[in-house]
């Protein structure tokens, strides 16, 4: 891509202020550079160029750009390789939207690595900000069993379960993605600036909005949508009846995406949310990441041989080999005639299984008899 064209890309992003979908068929039609020319003279025409007209004088392209290459960051366009526009093919599907409720026109990123790359197989974790210490602990094995599996795990970057997933992602040396209602170079909240260095170092920390952009209240509920479309599906743990989080999930469900939670204490008033769509059908039920990889999974197609989340030694085993095996003692040696006898089977099946075991190292010979390995 030119420089003419990121520059155009990058002011018409500062002037837009997230989504348009009439800008992005104006874009389509006569070409970013052309448009942005446009909005600049103030020659465009109709009601995009009427709403974009207090900002068409904030030029600010060549500074932003060259203040985040600085800091290690980049704009990722529709016209680079790295877009990842099959995530957003679901903003074309929604029968009823308003303009904003569109694919983003650029992403503003942090970070080394191809954002496109990370989609590919990424999991949504949000949740309320004031998590208790259950939702806290939930969203920590969860996270950390999903990013050990080579899950990506998206989220907002705000207090709560949004931190405990980014965290509990990097803790088992993960990969995660901070998607911000705020400009990348502005760290919300305050608190997270070192969080959202560490996300930066191996993950991406990323936004529609161009640098130096303020967070606002309707900026998160715009940022939940991308969240919910960079992701194979949504988990949401701990949610008040009226949340954000829940925003999320509503999102996820429009495009497409399964929607999971998880349930905890009745009495909690943190998991009405959850509860809420539960009971009416909004979400499943999941209470471990080989239940969200049930869910997210099929999205994707994907039948890699990676379905072994959690998969024991045993599994692949035949029944003789697997009741065998568990007939062993912990520690001490035992005789096939006593095996057979625990194991419930006969003494010629028992002789049978105890060598295949010892070809797949579960179990060694002594002279006391057969012992685990």
């Amino acid at each position: 891509m030119t420089d003419e064209r990121r520059l155009a890309w990058a002011y018409l992003s500062t002037v837009a202020q997230g989504a348009s979908r009439s800008l992005s068929a104006l874009i389509d039609e006569h070409g970013v550079v052309e448009v942005a020319e446009r909005i600049r003279a103030g020659t465009a025409k109709g009601e995009v160029a009427a709403r974009l007209r207090s900002r068409a004088h904030l030029d600010t392209a060549a500074t932003d750009l060259d203040r985040l290459a600085r800091a290690g960051g980049r704009l990722v366009t529709p016209d680079d390789d790295e877009w990842p526009a099959w995530q957003f093919l679901s903003f074309d599907r929604l029968d009823t939207a308003t303009d904003t409720e569109g694919a983003p026109l650029a992403l503003w990123v942090w970070g080394g690595r191809r954002i496109d790359e990370l989609a590919e197989r990424a999991v949504g974790v949000v949740g309320t900000r004031a998590a208790s210490g259950y939702g806290e602990h939930v969203t920590s094995e969860i996270v950390g069993d999903l990013a050990a599996d080579g899950w990506t795990i998206m989220s907002g970057a705000a207090f709560g379960v949004d931190a405990a997933a980014h965290r509990a992602a990097l803790g088992v040396g993960g990969t995660t993605v901070a998607v911000l209602a705020c400009g990348v170079d502005r760290a919300y909240p305050a608190a997270h600036a070192q969080l959202l260095r560490r996300i930066a170092e191996t993950g991406l920390v990323v936004s529609e909005y161009p640098p130096g952009t303020s967070p606002a209240r309707y900026r998160f509920l715009s940022r939940n949508r991308l969240v919910a479309a960079l992701s194979a599906g949504v988990v949401v743990v701990e949610a008040g009846w009226r949340s954000g989080a829940r925003n999320t999930a509503a999102w996820a469900r429009r495009l497409g995406r399964p929607v999971t939670a998880v349930p905890g204490p009745v009495t909690s008033a943190a998991s009405q949310g959850c509860h809420r769509m539960i009971r009416e059908g909004e979400a499943r039920l999941v209470g471990t990441a080989r239940e969200v990889v049930e869910e997210c999974g099929p999205l994707l197609g994907s039948d890699d041989g990676r379905d072994g989340l959690f998969r024991r030694e045993l599994d692949g085993l035949s029944e003789d080999m697997t009741l065998v095996y568990e007939a062993l003692p912990g520690t001490d040696a035992c005789d096939p005639a006593a095996l057979a006898e625990s194991a419930g089977l006969p003494i010629e099946r028992v002789r049978a299984a105890l060598p295949l075991l010892e070809l797949d190292g579960f179990v060694v010979a002594t002279d006391a008899g057969w012992r685990r390995a």
